[in-house]
């Protein structure tokens, strides 16, 4: 909780912080990585510095922070709180770089702020930042434990054993474990960081989801190849779909995400393009476990042929008996899969939903946002929505609903 010292100074100067919040995360990541080039190797994702897309997501999480302190005192953002920690332990983040963070982001606040940076709120600002450092270590060291691992044990090598293309753009990696560590479970839902070399030699972290339950030696993750008009190609995923063969190890960490399936309840999944590889995760899971709650499955695509994991997808939906699936084509309606098909974007008021459900969300922001808004007037409540991010979430739809209890869970990663 923020000391009554420090929130009047916080709440006069949120705004002013606010409005300048881009540019000092913008000059904090280029004083980081000029201080300690070094975390550019196996930690952050050069592609999201680039695209600043990063440096937005820190902002918004900061002034967040921030802002929930102030008006929520007593009620710290659980949710925002538990995507960053899934995140960073996915990344093997230590307590100390907590203290590399702090420097390099007040030497921002200062250089952008300048005068206006007082003692009293530089002081007030510091409390906010460990007051949010101190939460995300306390869940990381949990996060840890409960895999019974420290940060740089979150790692393992596995080998590729199959190498398949979904579609043009797509590839799916099976990998089997290759040494006798425990494997610890995943739950369904969940992501693993692949750490990549690259041929510059720094090795780069991606998130992918696990597209199918675990068996206990064997893991898999789908890849969508990065080539979108007017930004940089994707460097790892280019890298995995065009050099990665079976035989070739890569290096990837324990599971973590906090998105992940209440297989006690009905369960509605509504995926976009690629966002369909959680669903398969989940999905799989239903149906190894025998599900016989009413699941429907709702997806959009350009067409039939780019539709990734369509047939895995329908085969387990098939083993649930109370499976459905609907999928909508930009293309138009022709399909040749056991679904009832669509042409256009998706549309809810086309579709029967059960009562009591779980809605699962994962696609572009611009897909979630309306599927999500749809749900809400039908009054479908906030805390029954989950939504997954691949990248940073620059959507964190979730603080609408933050000051009231129950509000939905957000995700994570980076495709």
């Amino acid at each position: 909780m923020l000391s009554d010292r420090s929130r009047p100074v916080i709440e006069a100067t949120l705004p002013v912080v606010a409005d300048n919040i881009e540019e000092i995360a913008t000059r904090f990541y280029a004083h980081l990585f000029g201080e300690h080039p070094e975390l550019l190797d196996g930690v952050f994702n050069r592609g999201n510095q680039a695209e600043k897309t990063q440096q937005m997501a820190l902002a918004g999480s900061v002034a967040v922070f921030a802002s929930s302190l102030v008006k929520v005192p007593e009620q710290l953002p659980e949710h925002l709180l538990s995507r960053i920690a899934h995140k960073h332990a996915s990344l093997g983040i230590t307590p100390a770089q907590y203290d590399v963070v702090h420097d390099n982001l007040f030497w921002a606040i200062v250089d952008v702020l300048g005068a206006a940076v007082t003692p009293e709120v530089a002081a007030a600002w510091d409390e906010v930042y460990w007051l949010m450092a101190y939460a995300l270590i306390n869940q990381e060291r949990g996060l840890y434990s409960a895999r019974g691992v420290r940060p740089e044990t979150v790692w393992r090598d596995w080998e590729v054993v199959e190498k398949v293309q979904e579609t043009e753009d797509v590839v799916t990696f099976r990998v089997r474990r290759i040494d006798d560590r425990l494997v610890k479970t995943s739950l369904p839902g969940q992501y693993v960081t692949v750490q990549v070399p690259m041929p510059d030699g720094v090795r780069q972290p991606r998130q992918y989801s696990l597209t199918k339950a675990d068996d206990g030696e064997h893991r898999q993750f789908s890849v969508k190849r990065v080539h979108d008009e007017g930004k940089p190609d994707g460097e790892v995923s280019n890298f995995l779909c065009d050099t990665v063969a079976v035989g070739d190890r890569l290096t990837m960490s324990l599971p973590f995400g906090d998105v992940v399936l209440d297989d006690s309840r009905p369960a509605v999944f509504a995926s976009a393009g690629i966002g369909v590889t959680p669903m398969a995760g989940m999905l799989s899971h239903l149906a190894a476990a025998g599900s016989h709650l009413p699941i429907t499955f709702l997806h959009a695509d350009v067409d039939e042929a780019s539709f990734a994991l369509r047939h895995q997808v329908l085969e387990d939906l098939r083993a649930l008996s109370g499976g459905s699936a609907h999928v909508w084509y930009e293309r138009g309606a022709e399909s040749t899969l056991p679904v009832e098909a669509h042409a256009g974007v998706m549309d809810l008021d086309e579709v029967k939903l059960p009562d009591d459900a779980t809605y699962y969300l994962c696609g572009p922001l611009p897909f979630m946002q309306a599927v999500r808004s749809s749900l809400i007037d039908r009054d479908v409540h906030p805390r029954d929505i989950q939504y997954e991010v691949f990248g940073p979430d620059l959507w964190q739809a979730d603080l609408a609903t933050e000051e009231t209890p129950g509000a939905e869970r957000s995700g994570r990663h980076s495709a």
